[in-house]
């Protein structure tokens, strides 16, 4: 049996230095000139065949965090593909980019961050061919148990209102850690011990309002004005939280929204032509890997959405767009 031509490491180094182009041919096309160069049928058996380790990229990014500082934020991103019939992993999901349903493949990532640094610790894609189906909050649940089997203890956990469920929140308390999430106005508290009722019904303070949440327990809610004249509602489980530590927690939570954005925009990671589940795991595992190669523990990577020169997390988009947090 002839050896492989080629190996995650070319891939990895072709994808940092790709601009545009992604495919397995641009990937053959731009290898030195040798009598042994991989065409793009290596590169098409090379994704094929190795087995997709999220595991890689911990051993990648496991130097470069601080277990017991930082926060943890947990979210998820639909890859488009509005083109792809019979692509492996590819399904209906609801997009916050386009406030519908697209066609994609739905990432669920957990970074870390110390407000200046952004990096990715763990992944996972949703399957729609598993059986029993695993959904977004079942990911969530095992990367918050996966984190804490790593040794992580950070001050908080972050994460937006499609995950704010009871189970996910009882989870990350078996954890021992504290919480800061948003939740929909019609989630039921109790404020008085005069019966549950939806949030956007009680009296909740600027500064915070210890209130009862329903399936739950105690919880510290706050009333946020937006500034397109709505309001937000977020909950956390550390009842001496204050709006000041509130704001600032909610501001690095932002982090993630930028490395998801920088991770399309400069990896690839939507742009892998290939149908097989398999394949499409590794690339994009090779392209979260490329957000992460190159950087030191004192430089964060410009392709994870960090801002190395700001300590600031007010950005124009994130206070315009979404109001006052």
């Amino acid at each position: 049996m002839n050896a492989p031509r080629c190996t995650l490491e070319d891939y990895v180094q072709f994808l940092l230095a790709s601009p545009r182009s992604y495919c397995l041919t641009e990937a053959a096309r731009v290898q030195p000139d040798t009598p042994n160069a991989p065409a793009h049928d290596s590169y098409t058996r090379l994704l094929n065949r190795v087995e997709p380790d999220p595991q890689t990229l911990w051993e990648e990014t496991r130097p470069l965090v601080d277990r017991t500082a930082g926060i943890l934020i947990l979210d998820d991103t639909v890859l488009d593909k509005p083109h792809a019939k019979h692509m492996g992993l590819v399904a209906p999901f609801r997009s916050g980019r386009y406030k519908r349903i697209v066609r994609g493949i739905n990432l669920v990532s957990l970074v870390w961050t110390d407000g200046d640094r952004v990096y990715p610790t763990d992944y996972r894609l949703v399957n729609p061919a598993t059986r029993p189906k695993q959904t977004k909050n079942d990911l969530f649940a095992e990367r918050v148990r996966h984190a804490h089997t790593r040794g992580f203890c950070p001050p908080c956990v972050c994460f937006d209102s499609w995950y704010s469920g009871k189970d996910n929140l009882k989870v990350i308390r078996a954890c021992g850690w504290t919480f800061l999430t948003q939740v929909r106005c019609n989630r039921r508290v109790n404020p008085d011990r005069t019966g549950n009722r939806p949030i956007e019904q009680c009296e909740i303070a600027s500064t915070g309002t210890i209130v009862h949440l329903e399936g739950f327990g105690l919880v510290k809610a706050f009333r946020i004005a937006t500034t397109d004249g709505g309001t937000e509602h977020w909950i956390t489980n550390d009842l001496q939280m204050d709006e000041v530590a509130r704001r600032v927690l909610a501001e690095r939570a932002w982090g993630i929204e930028e490395y998801h954005r920088g991770l399309k925009q400069c990896t690839g990671v939507e742009r892998c032509q290939i149908r097989m589940s398999r394949a499409q795991q590794v690339h994009i595992g090779c392209a979260i890997e490329r957000s992460c190669a190159g950087s030191g523990t004192d430089s964060p990577p410009a392709s994870a959405g960090s801002r190395p020169n700001s300590r600031s997390f007010e950005t124009p988009s994130a206070s315009t767009s979404h109001g006052q947090r």
